[in-house]
């Protein structure tokens, strides 16, 4: 019904993605056809190929939405932190929180997003959840609670313990009960990871560089904005 509202007031675009969202959670990631979600909206396929060639193009739009509402969502939650003047780990405690809250709250969304290929090379994420996590490191960093040779790669050794959590809570591997309980979990396991990165050793050779689709599709936008002011 929310669907065929928005498809009447002319944003056929929207109600797609909005039926599209319904069925993942109604069917999971594969359970569902582009056809379907046509016929939820009340428009026939040819309609909705006027805006998405294949299930897939509709899903990895959804995919994009969602991570720009999730970057938002957890942008707003580090603003929100309490007693982020004391302890500068409060700001990316409030993150892991927020993090873990939406992929028990939505977990089958949050399966279709996390996924290998759930974007694109050409995927534009105007708040991405990974550029939220760069800025609240640099911030602790800048805060002195993070020391600088530590800060190579830690969005991606934060992001690790906070997905593992989650998706060991979400898959019922690891059992607690109750959001508070989720809540102090996901602080240990928040500041567990900032204080081994504070204390860590790095090895002669340095440690790997880590790269997922959106920190390459910044790679390669840096790298053509280079390439075009060298040649002004």
């Amino acid at each position: 019904m929310v669907a065929k509202g928005r498809y009447h007031h002319g944003d056929l675009r929207g109600a797609l993605l909005d039926a599209a969202e319904a069925l993942v959670r109604e069917r999971g990631t594969d359970g569902w056809s582009l056809r379907e979600a046509s016929a939820r909206v009340g428009v026939s396929p040819s309609a909705a190929y006027h805006h998405f060639t294949s299930r897939d193009t509709l899903v990895r739009a959804l995919s994009e939405r969602t991570l720009a509402w999730l970057g938002e969502r957890l942008r707003q939650e580090c603003e929100r932190a309490p007693g982020q003047r004391n302890d500068p780990q409060q700001r990316l405690i409030a993150l892991g929180r927020g993090y873990v809250s939406w992929a028990l709250d939505d977990p089958a969304v949050a399966r279709l997003v996390l996924r290998g290929g759930a974007t694109g090379p050409r995927s534009s994420i105007s708040t991405h959840p990974h550029d939220v996590l760069t800025a609240e490191l640099d911030r602790l960093t800048e805060a002195g609670g993070l020391p600088a040779p530590a800060r190579s790669g830690a969005e991606f050794v934060l992001w690790a313990a906070i997905h593992g959590l989650a998706v060991l809570l979400a898959d019922g591997l690891v059992h607690i009960d109750g959001s508070r309980a989720v809540d102090l979990q996901t602080e240990r396991v928040v500041r567990s990871a900032l204080n081994g990165l504070a204390q860590e050793t790095s090895p002669a050779a340095g440690w790997p560089t880590a790269h997922s689709a959106h920190t390459e599709r910044l790679a390669r936008h840096r790298s053509a904005r280079e390439e075009s002011e060298c040649k002004n």
